[in-house]
């Protein structure tokens, strides 16, 4: 399978299933541009797969929300789940064995830890929780 472009008006559908794996990168980026082939050989070889990429210069707001600091970065998602983001070139036997990973991973239970963890996170007050609070008295 060829690999896919990612924009910011594809990537929910492009993510919402399956496995993805996302190459951030830039034209101007030597070791994105040496990267490049063996992501599409990766595609290749695994077509059940989405291999997508994305321009980070045409795109800046989704390398921005994947905290992107140094390309290429590959991140993986599962079922709309970002399970890792790795920085740097990644051998063809690296990419390989990471799809074998993520195809093991029990994405029920990924889920119920997510669902534990966000039960644990203390909310965060609302700006009108904050208003409906009464006023601190002088000195308190």
């Amino acid at each position: 399978m060829a690999t896919v472009q990612v924009t910011g008006q594809s990537f929910e559908e492009t993510v919402k299933e399956g496995i993805v794996l996302l190459d951030f990168w830039a034209a101007w980026c030597g070791p994105c541009r040496a990267f490049g082939p063996i992501f599409e050989a990766a595609a290749d070889r695994h077509p059940d797969v989405v291999f997508g990429k994305i321009d980070t210069e045409a795109q800046p707001e989704l390398a921005a929300a994947f905290e992107v600091r140094a390309i290429p970065t590959l991140a993986v998602l599962r079922d709309g789940v970002l399970l890792g983001a790795f920085p740097g070139m990644m051998p063809a036997k690296a990419i390989d064995e990471l799809v074998g990973k993520v195809r093991a991973i029990d994405m029920d239970e990924v889920r119920r830890q997510i669902e534990a963890a966000d039960k644990n996170q203390p909310s965060q007050p609302s700006q009108a929780d904050e208003e409906a609070k009464p006023p601190k008295a002088a000195g308190a």
